[in-house]
Parts: structure tokens; sequence; C-alpha cells
């Protein structure tokens, strides 16, 4: 399946979720990009995972970006069946940054997930075990967001 079909495929099941146009191919390898709203993200996900035409079970990588006005979980997923690729972006509201979890659906979630919770703070709801993977439980705040201020304390 090319790129532009299985982005039409999603977008014709969803028509709440958007085409975002790609960076320049040396960036991206021309993989296609979908933009889906936080409350749609579980059932395009699934719908990823399980169409069989899309057959996307593997999730290569989870994260999210500060762009300062807005974060955005970005989710690179790959079908080993049929060899394609996307990425599956959520726009998230920065003060209150909150999406369904993904680790019932992608395994690999979990752990992604917890680092995404511990670094930027976004709250994924109904994960099984959401607490920090890399700082210590006391540490405050989430030192990947642009508005993080490390205060010197015990660990320096």
């Amino acid at each position: 399946m090319i790129p532009a079909e299985l982005v039409d495929l999603v977008l014709q099941k969803f028509p709440g979720v958007q085409k975002e146009q790609p960076p320049p191919k040396a960036y991206s390898d021309g993989v296609p990009i979908l933009l889906s709203p936080p409350h749609l993200i579980v059932e395009v996900a699934l719908f990823l995972r399980d169409a069989p035409e899309l057959a996307m079970d593997l999730l290569k990588n989870l994260t999210a970006v500060d762009y300062g006005d807005r974060m955005t979980l970005v989710c690179h997923l790959f079908s080993l069946k049929k060899r394609h690729k996307v990425t599956l972006k959520v726009n998230l509201d920065r003060l209150e940054p909150k999406v369904e979890s993904l680790s019932g659906i992608w395994p690999a979630a979990n752990w992604q997930e917890r680092e995404v919770f511990d670094l930027f703070g976004v709250q994924f709801l109904h994960h099984p075990d959401l607490r920090r993977i890399m700082l210590p439980e006391d540490w405050t705040g989430h030192p990947l967001r642009k508005d993080y201020v490390h205060e010197p304390d015990q660990y320096d």
C-alpha cells in the first residue's frame, strides 16, 4: 500500500483526523503523518493495528514535543507484515496534557508513556502503572518542558 492510500483509508473512516504535511523527505523519509483529535486516539490506533490492509503491529517510538503553546504526542508505527509506516500525532492542551493510554493496544507503549509522563508531564489516562521511570519519585517538574526551571536540590 502506498502512503497516499493508507492516509485515504484512515481519513475515510475518521473524518476528524487530518493529514499533516511531512517535513522535507530528507527528514521524514516520506512517512505520512496523521493528526488525530485526542478523543479519537484509541479508535484510530485500534483501526491502524487491526485493519488487515494496515496491520500496524509495531509501535516503534512514542514521544512528545513541547512547542511552547501546545504539547504534541508523536507515535511512529510500522507494519511488519505490510512493510509500511505512519506517524500518528495528537495535539494536547499544554496546561493539562491528557490523553488515553495506548499501552492496551501496543504493550511497548507502557514504558514509553511512563517516560513521556516523567519528562513532559503528559497524563496517560487508564495507564496500568503511570509513575516516574527515570527521575526520583520526589522530583519536582518535568525537565523536557520549555518552561522547566531546575532548582538546585539534594540531587545536585
